[in-house]
């Protein structure tokens, strides 16, 4: 798989209802991808005091985090991508390495790193380092992906049941987890590294969908904190 990306990454809130129109108005632009549908499961690297995403919320000019990545279940996929994502003018750039599932069990993350001399495991490394980060997050989403049948770096995901724990930060049950949107809510996005082709512009207009800037990790993080300050007011109140 790719292991190094420079693209366009667009964001659209859909119902359920334009999820379906959109899916058939593509059908002859786009075909879905070799893994049709999956979940991608997720496990964020931050601080102790989650500096990486309050700076990512503040939506500076250029941000960076890392992350450890799994798409489908381990047992059947027996790939992780450990990568570094970053966003700079609006442009994200990623660089990711591959590590199979044996090596995950038998190894830490750190051992991993040391023993790889690619240049993409050196620079991981040292972001994670200067960064300060660990294992913090774990966040998980059903997805639908689709590639351009003419131009398959044209891609497109369509998420649902976004969840997320704090706890538990494994990657064998992917549904367990904090739920932040409705049943009835999906996150669209569509990466290429050019503008988006007059065709797609002309169907995302017909069905009324618009751009929506949304990060999965800031929204789930949110929904953390304010489930923390309702049971922490809770307590207060059943003290007095």
């Amino acid at each position: 798989m790719q292991a190094i990306f420079k693209r366009n990454e667009k964001k659209y809130i859909l119902t359920q209802m334009q999820a379906n129109q959109l899916v058939t108005a593509i059908s002859d632009y786009m075909k879905p991808d070799t893994f049709g549908t999956y979940w991608v499961q997720n496990l964020y690297f931050d601080t102790e005091n989650w500096d990486v995403i309050h700076n990512s919320m503040e939506k500076p000019f250029y941000k960076e985090k890392v992350r450890l990545r799994c798409y489908g279940m381990p047992e059947t996929t027996n790939c992780f991508f450990l990568e570094v994502k970053k966003k700079y003018s609006g442009i994200v750039y990623k660089r990711r390495l591959s590590i199979s599932t044996d090596e995950l069990k038998n190894y830490s993350l750190e051992e991993i790193l040391s023993k790889d001399n690619s240049q993409i495991a050196k620079e991981l490394k040292y972001h994670i380092q200067k960064m300060g980060v660990s294992e913090k997050f774990f966040l998980a989403y059903y997805r639908q992906a689709f590639a351009g049948i003419e131009d398959d770096s044209l891609r497109m995901t369509i998420d649902s049941n976004i969840s997320y724990r704090l706890d538990n930060l494994h990657f064998t049950q992917p549904q367990l987890g904090c739920s932040t949107l409705d049943s009835n809510i999906f996150l669209l996005e569509i990466k290429t590294p050019l503008s988006i082709p007059l065709w797609l512009a002309r169907i995302l207009g017909e069905l009324e969908i618009f751009s929506s800037s949304f990060s999965k990790y800031a929204t789930c993080f949110t929904d953390w904190i304010g489930q923390s300050k309702e049971k922490n007011n809770k307590k207060v109140i059943e003290i007095a």
